[in-house]
């Protein structure tokens, strides 16, 4: 059975201008990247290793009737909001989006109390990640357009409950270039209205994922990650977010993650594949006998840049999960079409 070390809380991935490497399972005070002395081989000035850091914060949302997710990344040259929606109960499927090429936000270095703002003609989005009140929550309000309804929502994740357990990794790309992640699994209330229907999350039925990423990412980056959440057989909440990238030594640390009825699992590293491309099922195993899964893909939401100085190409299926996972307690929870998201992200900037 795989295991992994949890180490003691530390205040920041960053300690003498030296990246840390591990996991813990609760959140940094301050997440500051800048800390790092000389992350490439010749010094460079501030603006310039500031524009090299890539960061995101991403939610998966679900119950019987609505799974959402969104993205807000903070890429430097571009900004982007990602919204995919989809009805389970008349099979409809929705992408709101918006891009700018202006430095409008940023993303903060701190969970315990702290918002980003993002507001556009017809668009609003907004994110206040307050652990220090035990939530994150989460309001998006878009105008009707010729092709989309009019959508809302209003989301609070439920931070504070005693079994919440966060996973929280810091992985180096280079000896001083790393990327830090925060996930962690909770019951989710709030309410959706779409083309003027409204629906109340219930917290007892309705699950989510909050996830916070900043990194040096590499000029040429390669991503692949996989989620969903739900019950087991028992009515126990569970869910998963399992990720490939380029960082080194995955089997000591990496960021992928189980939850079980509060309880964190680390996960080993997976590897995802794609035999018929990204458009088929996705196989998602590790070496452990802890996960083995497969994701077949529903909806097709692909979106590709391609600038001068820049190119990006992301796959963000959502779809269904078969198969099994295996929590630390060595507790088999069988996976049966339940629905989810993958991601497939190559990203030149």
């Amino acid at each position: 059975m795989y295991t992994r070390e949890i180490q003691t809380p530390r205040a920041s991935p960053v300690e003498n201008g030296i990246p840390l490497t591990g996991t813990w399972d609760k959140a940094f005070t301050q997440v500051n990247l800048l800390e790092v002395q000389r992350p490439y081989r010749f010094p460079l000035p501030r603006w310039v290793r500031d524009g090299r850091i890539k960061e995101w914060e991403s939610f998966s949302v679900q119950d019987e009737r609505f799974c959402l997710e969104a993205f807000l990344g903070n890429f430097k040259m571009f900004q982007t909001i990602k919204i995919f929606l989809h009805n389970k109960e008349n099979e409809a499927s929705y992408v709101f989006e918006k891009t700018s090429f202006r430095k409008n936000w940023r993303l903060p270095q701190k969970l315990e109390n702290a918002w980003v703002e993002c507001r556009a003609s017809g668009f609003f989005f907004r994110i206040h990640t307050w652990l220090k009140a035990n939530t994150v929550k989460l309001d998006i309000d878009i105008e009707a357009t010729k092709k989309q309804p009019a959508f809302t929502t209003h989301l609070a994740f439920a931070m504070g409950h005693r079994d919440i357990s966060p996973l929280v990794t810091s992985l180096n790309f280079a000896d001083h270039r790393s990327m830090y992640a925060f996930k962690a699994l909770t019951a989710v209330r709030g309410d959706i209205v779409l083309d003027g229907r409204h629906t109340s999350l219930d917290p007892a039925r309705c699950t989510g994922i909050f996830r916070d990423y900043k990194g040096f990412f590499p000029y040429r980056m390669k991503f692949t990650s996989c989620g969903g959440t739900g019950f087991d057989e028992e009515g126990k909440r569970y869910g998963f977010h399992v990720a490939e990238n380029q960082a080194r030594d995955a089997h000591r640390n990496n960021e992928n993650a189980l939850w079980l009825d509060g309880r964190l699992t680390p996960l080993p590293p997976v590897r995802i594949t794609m035999t018929g491309g990204p458009e088929s099922d996705w196989v998602i195993q590790d070496l452990e006998g802890m996960v083995d899964l497969v994701f077949t893909p529903k909806t097709a939401n692909r979106f590709r840049t391609n600038l001068f100085v820049a190119k990006g190409d992301l796959f963000a299926p959502m779809g269904y999960y078969n198969g099994m996972l295996v929590s630390a307690k060595e507790e088999q929870i069988q996976v049966r079409n339940q629905w989810g998201i993958g991601e497939k992200l190559y990203l030149r900037v």
